[in-house]
């Protein structure tokens, strides 16, 4: 089981981002208006931001798991078809939101594959399950920009939907037994969802992806094409970030037993920050590959460590209702993210809006992590 899950993850993050690294100059094609731009760019995140609690409520509920997996890879296939056939912006609105329901499943698989491993190791299973979708994400993103010089922007999209399908007949032998059906209580939910330990890793991972999606998966493609940059200049920006982002699981999952968590969120907080006042000074290309090597770190560090804290200390039958607030919460930074940078680099200019991000991040990254549950506090972060 553990094999097929991390199969099926590596085919799910390769057809949600085969198209990724062009996206938002394939956008452009279509309207050359910045806050348009943004507004496509953030469907993703925000339709992730509007399922994920409660599809972790209702899987908790009905006691299975495989049946929404099937469903959000269909979806993959779906979103990417629409975008590839789509004649103008409102096309890609559609499309994109419908790959934004389609990461909700993100919760579920979470969920399914942490329950493999005893509690003690739910960071390191969320690391290895993540390391999994980063060689994914590396692979096809790297393979962006050749794709679309042999075959134009639409080849990635049909691509992406072929790799969907076969992440659909990856689970299909996987048999699941139903776990007890667990009835949600507005009580219960409201007791689990303003717990620290639950909470405030979840609002660390907004910060995070929103400064991840504001240049990443933004507006450093933008940025870069400004700088001389070709399609498969641009698909091998996003590649780069992401191989660094595999490095950093490895990092985080063989260190965080020694180091703790919380130094390693302030650790990428750090790198984050770096990283994106590299991008606001960056003058070319190179200067723009080291700033998304630092993003890409901190987001290979980061990431599984937050996502492992929200659950460590909660009970099986309530993990994949936490871990939909926890990806519900950091789906609002994907959504703020291009939405609200794009008006902002609308207004003053992408490397302007590159550097105040920078800031917020630095400021917010060093301040809230001292609330964050540790070890000795596990007891007390269980009660409240």
């Amino acid at each position: 089981m553990i094999a097929l899950y991390t199969v099926a993850v590596f085919l799910y993050w390769m057809g949600l981002y085969l198209y990724v690294p062009t996206l938002p100059t394939y956008v452009q094609t279509k309207s050359d208006n910045l806050a348009l731009v943004g507004v496509v760019l953030s469907q993703y995140g925000l339709w992730q931001a509007v399922i994920r609690l409660p599809l972790g409520i209702v899987v908790d509920w009905l006691g299975w798991r495989k049946p929404f997996i099937v469903g959000g890879f269909v979806l993959v296939g779906l979103g990417a078809l629409a975008m590839g056939l789509a004649a103008g912006v409102n096309g890609l609105i559609v499309g994109r939101a419908v790959t934004g329901l389609a990461a909700g499943t993100w919760v579920v698989l979470v969920a399914v594959f942490s329950s493999l491993f005893p509690p003690h190791e739910t960071v390191r299973a969320s690391a290895m399950l993540t390391f999994g979708g980063s060689v994914g994400r590396v692979l096809a993103t790297g393979v962006t920009g050749s794709l679309n010089e042999l075959g134009g922007y639409s080849l990635a999209f049909f691509l992406a939907a072929g790799v969907a399908a076969l992440a659909i007949l990856v689970v299909l032998p996987i048999r699941e037994g139903r776990r007890p059906p667990r009835r949600p209580s507005v009580g219960s939910i409201g007791r689990l969802i303003s717990r620290r330990d639950v909470l405030l890793p979840a609002l660390l991972a907004a910060v995070s992806q929103y400064a991840n999606w504001a240049a990443t998966f933004g507006f450093t493609p933008i940025l870069a094409r400004q700088l001389g940059a070709t399609d498969v200049t641009q698909s091998l920006l996003v590649s780069m970030h992401i191989g660094v982002v595999l490095l950093g699981n490895l990092v985080a999952t063989s260190i965080v037993g020694r180091t703790g968590a919380r130094r390693l969120v302030y650790l990428s907080f750090v790198l984050l920050a770096a990283g994106l006042g590299g991008a606001a000074l960056a003058p070319s290309l190179a200067l723009l590959f080291v700033s998304q090597f630092c993003i890409g770190l901190s987001q290979g560090v980061g990431y599984p460590v937050l996502m492992g804290m929200s659950i460590q200390h909660v009970a099986d039958g309530e993990r994949t209702t936490a871990m939909g607030l926890h990806q519900a919460v950091y789906g609002v930074g994907m959504f703020a993210g291009p939405w609200l940078s794009g008006i902002l680099a609308d207004g003053m200019g992408i490397q302007p809006m590159f550097g105040v991000t920078g800031f917020a991040c630095l400021a917010l990254g060093v301040f809230v992590p001292r609330w964050l549950v540790g070890e000795r506090e596990s007891g007390e972060g269980r009660r409240k």
